[in-house]
């Protein structure tokens, strides 16, 4: 299999931005099928601009995104970072993760027996099968992560896009989130991109970094990485 084949997501010199204002700029970089890329950065830089992005939902000014032959947006997971309104949604836990198969289900006004033995695996794997029929709106914020977890599990066949997934949480629910993502990488090889603020922790968990600030500071090898300039001056922050 050569380079090529091998690569999952390609981005070429993306500039991004709002209302002809550009807040990311000449932005490349490369995954492969089991990366686990941290994008890391000041308030501000830019890191959520670019998840939205490559989740699709917002276009670049200029430059490309390609996904790998065979791979669709249906193939992608999104977790973006939770508002106070999605924090009150009332639905049944089960409601939630399944709801996560509609990303693949051609829009069928029903759900597959695939699709419901497909959340029930990613429900147990997260440890609330217990309490799939409790309302998401009563779960604690630990919980409710790992429920949207298996939600984004179930769109997701091979690349899950994460945006501050722990946000809010107290800093042990955040150790156990940290640790669910990274055992889904291993277990899974599923690939992910996830916007991290700690990025003492990113570097433990992740392969790759991608340092913005308005531009690329660094994309590359996280041994590289925290033995590089940007690395050692922000991991010192």
């Amino acid at each position: 299999m050569t380079q090529k084949e091998k690569k999952l997501l390609s981005c070429s010199h993306l500039n991004i931005g709002y209302e002809n204002q550009t807040v990311l700029e000449d932005v490349s970089f490369d995954l492969t099928r089991g990366d686990y890329l941290c994008v890391v950065g000041e308030n501000g830089a830019g890191k959520s601009t670019l998840i939205k992005c490559l989740a699709g939902l917002m276009k670049p000014m200029s430059g490309s995104i390609a996904l790998a032959k065979g791979l669709s947006r249906r193939d992608v997971g999104y977790l973006p970072q939770q508002t106070a309104i999605q924090r009150d949604f009332p639905a049944s836990v089960r409601e939630v993760v399944l709801s996560g198969c509609l990303n693949n289900s051609r829009l069928l006004p029903f759900y597959t027996k695939e699709d419901k033995a497909r959340a029930a695996k990613f429900m147990a794997e997260l440890g609330i099968d217990d309490i799939s029929e409790r309302s998401y709106r009563e779960l604690s914020g630990g919980q409710q992560q790992r429920v949207l977890l298996a939600r984004a599990l179930c769109a997701s066949r091979k690349l899950l896009i994460l945006d501050e997934p722990v946000t809010g949480l107290d800093p042990i629910v955040t150790a156990e989130i940290y640790e669910i993502i990274k055992e889904i990488n291993r277990r899974h090889h599923t690939t992910i991109i996830m916007v991290s603020h700690d990025v003492k922790t990113a570097v433990k968990s992740a392969n790759r970094i991608l340092h913005v600030k308005n531009t690329v500071q660094f994309c590359g090898k996280t041994e590289d990485y925290v033995k590089s300039a940007v690395g050692r001056a922000f991991i010192g922050g």
